[in-house]
């Protein structure tokens, strides 16, 4: 049996990867005043963050339209038997849904979803598992169990400077109760049950970041582990706090990622976030 794999553009998986590892991406779409651009084909990282900079509305965001999720899998049923769709959790968007329901729609492919309860890179590393199982002929029902397995060690935590986004967004539950009066307090927020939530507050950035740093530390005392630190437009700050944690964590498996447009939409420039999970 012959396993295609499809995930959306909020996996930030730079398509240099996508290509080598035959994975096939279908885009989210920002929306900026008039104009309409999906992420990852029309408009890069940068290149948001420097509109948005400019100011005016917020920007808005859109799943990919049914037609696209159909004609992808159409394309794919011609030369594969399954296809595993991985996408963005379902609880702040409505993509694996429409997967779900493209899915339905196509003849002859068996279309299997995969709700990754989470987004960016973090979401990339259940695709890139499943896309190396592929490669090597694994069966939909044992990628689908390792994606699974992953799952039980898989932690994500990130902090935004600003929760306006957010909020205005309607994808934070619990705005309320990290709202305070003191100046520079810092969420550390998480996704449980499907949504986004509030973690801990935390007073500064730094504070911020040195937190969710011990927890990965914890955790990279009792096994090894894949990590990737994921940016908002704040490269060089991404690479230093990797090199500091390199320094202490010899046993974990660092990359670098980045919010794209989607994701930066609702959390804003300067936000900084660490996922990881156990690996054997």
């Amino acid at each position: 049996m012959k396993t295609a794999i499809v995930t959306d553009s909020t996996a930030y998986i730079p398509k240099e990867i996508r290509d080598q590892l035959n994975i096939h991406m279908v885009p989210l779409s920002v929306v900026i005043g008039n104009d309409t651009y999906q992420e990852e084909i029309d408009i890069n990282t940068t290149e948001f963050y420097d509109k948005i900079r400019k100011g005016g509305a917020l920007p808005k965001t859109s799943q990919p339209a049914l037609g696209t999720f159909i004609e992808t899998y159409e394309k794919l049923a011609k030369e594969n038997d399954a296809v595993i769709s991985i996408h963005l959790s379902s609880g702040i968007s409505g993509t694996l849904a429409g997967a779900e329901q493209a899915g339905e729609m196509v003849a002859d492919l068996d279309v299997r979803t995969f709700d990754t309860e989470i987004s960016c890179m973090v979401q990339g590393f259940y695709v890139l598992k499943a896309a190396e199982m592929a490669e090597q002929g694994a069966s939909p029902d044992a990628i689908l169990q390792e994606l699974n397995n992953m799952k039980q060690t898989m932690r994500a935590y990130f902090m935004v400077d600003n929760l306006d986004h957010l909020h205005r967004g309607g994808r934070l539950t619990g705005f309320e109760r990290v709202i305070g009066s003191v100046l520079q307090v810092k969420p550390i927020l998480h996704f449980e049950n499907k949504v986004i939530v509030p973690f801990e507050k935390v007073r500064t950035r730094k504070k911020a970041m040195k937190r969710i740093s011990d927890m990965l530390q914890e955790d990279s005392n009792k096994f090894n582990i894949k990590a990737t630190i994921i940016h908002a437009n704040y490269e060089n700050e991404a690479i230093a706090w990797k090199e500091e944690l390199q320094a202490t964590m010899p046993n974990v498996d660092f990359t670098i990622s980045y919010f794209g447009p989607v994701i930066g939409t609702h959390l804003g420039e300067g936000s900084m976030g660490l996922g990881w999970y156990k690996i054997n």
